[in-house]
């Protein structure tokens, strides 16, 4: 017991480190580069923070469990606008640029719906992949057409250092970052397992919780220093990552055949949290995230985890 209590002290406290350094050099390269921060937060943060998903869907493919990255996927973009905005809204509130609420925000629900149709049918294949992939790589060229011009960050307090110096913090940050949360969900899994707590209930909680986070850790983070384009960025195209790069992969090696659980019920608490998120976008002007919204995201979240639990007991 001593050294799953030692990895996950050890591997809270690298999070959190490393979450800094990371959205500190990610700020600092998204200046240096003449990107905006919300480009930067779309695409190397968001993919960065994506890496425990697809390196989870990639073993569970090469063991024949295809289904678990579908979940995985799906429970991921559940957790990242319920569980991370929820709880990043909470801390600090985010506003959220016109631009981003009626370009990036509906070109997320657009793969959220196409995603939909993939899964309708109840199994995943080639072309139902191609589908999903070909969507992430139109997103990422949106994304860079959507950002023209709007490289401005004098509303934000952008650090000041070298391209290397920068990129050293970003790429040592994400690394960090990835290893130090696989230590904290190792080290939260063993205490589970002594405490008697079931496998399913471990990954249906902390595995899931776990690989979000790292897009939990940097969104909390940019909200903090102020860098709230890189925190929504962040989770928008995480999102997108997930669905046209994590849930592809199993399709690229066969077909796989799910439950309808994953239809109607799991996607479709994806679909409803993001366009739930959405709709707060609209409810003020300016738009913002508030502790309100926040809590409600998080109530969701303990909602559908508690529905998980029942289920499964």
């Amino acid at each position: 017991m001593l050294f799953p209590i030692l990895s996950l002290i050890i591997g809270l406290i690298v999070l959190v480190w490393s979450a800094d350094k990371f959205v500190f050099g990610a700020a600092a390269t998204a200046k240096n580069f003449g990107m905006s921060p919300m480009l930067i937060g779309l695409t190397i943060v968001s993919f960065g923070t994506s890496a425990p998903e697809i390196l989870v869907s990639l073993m569970a493919t090469i063991e024949d469990s295809g289904t678990l990255a579908v979940g995985n996927a799906i429970g991921s973009n559940i957790a990242n606008i319920a569980l991370v905005l929820g709880a990043t809204a909470l801390i600090a509130p985010l506003p959220v640029k016109n631009a981003v609420r009626t370009k990036e925000m509906p070109l997320m629900i657009a793969v959220t719906l196409i995603s939909g149709a993939v899964l309708f049918n109840l199994k995943l294949d080639l072309i139902d992949s191609v589908l999903l992939f070909a969507a992430l790589l139109i997103s990422l060229i949106l994304f860079a057409k959507f950002q023209q011009g709007m490289n401005e960050h004098e509303d934000e307090e952008i650090p000041e250092m070298s391209t290397p110096v920068s990129l050293f913090w970003l790429i040592i940050g994400l690394l960090l970052l990835i290893a130090s949360s696989k230590a904290l969900v190792w080290g939260a899994t063993e205490i589970a397992t002594a405490l008697g707590v079931s496998d399913l209930i471990i990954g249906l909680t902390i595995v899931a919780i776990g690989t979000s986070l790292p897009e939990l850790a940097a969104s909390i983070t940019s909200a903090l220093k102020g860098h709230h384009d890189i925190a929504i960025g962040n989770v928008i195209g995480s999102n997108i990552f997930n669905l046209g790069a994590v849930m592809s992969i199993p399709g690229f090696f066969g077909t796989i055949e799910f439950s309808s659980d994953v239809f109607y019920r799991d996607y479709l608490v994806m679909l409803f949290v993001s366009l739930l998120l959405l709709a707060f976008c609209f409810m003020r002007k300016p738009a913002v995230v508030k502790r309100l919204e926040g809590t409600l995201l998080l109530g969701i979240y303990g909602a559908y985890m508690f529905v998980l639990y029942s289920v499964s007991v």
